[in-house]
């Protein structure tokens, strides 16, 4: 009995500690309270392990919140009134006389940054976060004087177009990233490549560069094998007409695939309106194989999806486009540029088809040889598409991957 005892106590006291043991607090610097997908689950899944997870950011609109979470304004970017409400709150409850003063000056000096510097240092203050996770390369200017400093550690996420595209197009940006990339204490990359192009413009003092790839609520996207293909083959892109997509490829494809006499109806998501778009569509005479449409909602696009033959994803660059990695959940024939780190999601023939970026032939050839693909051939692809997506991209695999980012850059 007293054996039984003292192994009960053992076990209670384990506990105790266990439960005792401080979980880190992860500020999630996002310039936003409406933040990404991405951002989004990973904070749902700290949350759910016992992290305190707050967001930092100017723009307070926020019309789903995540359960657990806290949000905190810098100021806000949207109303006068809140601005200065906020910011007199902030320096009333975590400064002192002077900072309200100080607050107030700037106010009516009309010196918008000064006051949300001053907002920054009493919402660290306040917090004390263990790391800033820090979302976009363009608010790294508002944590240069918190840069290796002994209270927080300054975590980055290298993604798309900020990372593969900008610093290379603009020598003052690239110049500014190659003097604070040293300084931070580590990296979060969405891909192989990402990485890859990153020390073109610096590593941490640490070396610390995870990649850790999106993750999606898997269990809530039914993969569906497509048993009749539509007799007019149905094609789709998703996303805005921004020239890193590239969508006048896609356009000019679809050129080929009507000289070629393929009845097939293409359409765009994000690209209504674009007035580059609207005039190689009617240029090239395909007004009425073409539409270009507006913004969905998340369901309405998946539904999209399930209705479409093949997606297509003619980018200049992209980090890895999560438009793909959807489509393939839902059992999509995806045809992509073989871009950024889409070949770490797609390989040719086996999980999706690859083309060169910026080649129309190639990209009409591929969805011609795609569309005469025996369904048992097509089956297979996709299924094999939804086996890697399930492998790389899962909820697990992400809160995984950013704990483990996360221990790196707290370990001494």
């Amino acid at each position: 009995m007293a054996t039984g005892s003292k192994a009960d106590w053992r076990f209670l006291q384990i506990n105790v500690l266990i439960l005792n043991q401080k979980k880190q607090h992860i500020i999630i610097f996002d310039g936003s309270f409406e933040t990404t997908p991405f951002i989004r689950r990973l904070m749902t899944g700290l949350i759910n392990r016992g992290y305190k997870v707050s967001v930092i950011g100017f723009n307070e609109h926020n019309p789903e919140p995540v359960e657990g979470v806290y949000y905190q304004s810098l100021g806000s970017n949207q109303s006068k009134l809140r601005f200065i409400q906020t910011s007199l709150a902030l320096a009333l409850r975590y400064g002192n006389v002077e900072q309200v003063l100080k607050a107030l000056f700037y106010f009516f000096k009309g010196q918008r940054k000064a006051i949300q510097t001053q907002n920054l240092s009493l919402v660290f203050k306040s917090l004390q976060p263990d790391i800033v996770h820090v979302q976009w390369p363009s608010l790294l200017p508002w944590l240069e004087p918190y840069l290796q400093n002994p209270d927080f550690k300054i975590v980055l996420s290298q993604r798309g177009f900020h990372v593969n595209v900008r610093p290379f197009v603009n020598a003052e940006n690239m110049r500014y990233l190659q003097s604070v990339y040293p300084k931070l204490d580590g990296l979060h990359s969405v891909s192989k490549a990402i990485s890859e192009t990153g020390k073109a413009i610096g590593v941490p003092y640490t070396g610390i560069d995870e990649v850790v790839y999106t993750g999606f609520p898997l269990d809530q996207i039914d993969f569906q094998n497509k048993t009749k293909r539509h007799d007019t083959l149905r094609l789709l892109s998703v996303g805005r007409a921004h020239w890193i997509k590239d969508y006048p490829t896609a356009v000019k494809a679809c050129a080929v695939l009507k000289a070629k006499g393929l009845d097939f109806h293409y359409t765009i998501i994000g690209g209504q309106g674009d007035e580059e778009l609207l005039f190689l569509i009617h240029d090239l005479g395909l007004e009425q194989c073409i539409s270009l449409i507006g913004k969905m909602s998340q369901s309405s696009v998946y539904e999209q999806m399930r209705n479409t033959d093949i997606l297509l994803l003619p980018s200049i660059e992209e980090g890895l486009a999560n438009v793909a990695v959807e489509a393939m959940a839902l059992g999509t024939p995806v045809i992509s540029t073989d871009c950024g780190g889409m070949p770490e999601l797609i390989t040719h023939g086996i999980t999706g088809w690859l083309v060169p970026v910026g080649a129309p032939e190639a990209m009409a050839n591929e969805i011609l040889k795609v569309q005469s693909l025996p369904n048992d051939v097509l089956h297979t692809i996709t299924k094999a598409a939804r086996n890697i997506v399930e492998e790389q991209h899962s909820e697990t695999q992400l809160l995984r991957g950013m704990e483990k980012l996360y221990k790196q850059v707290l370990e001494p």
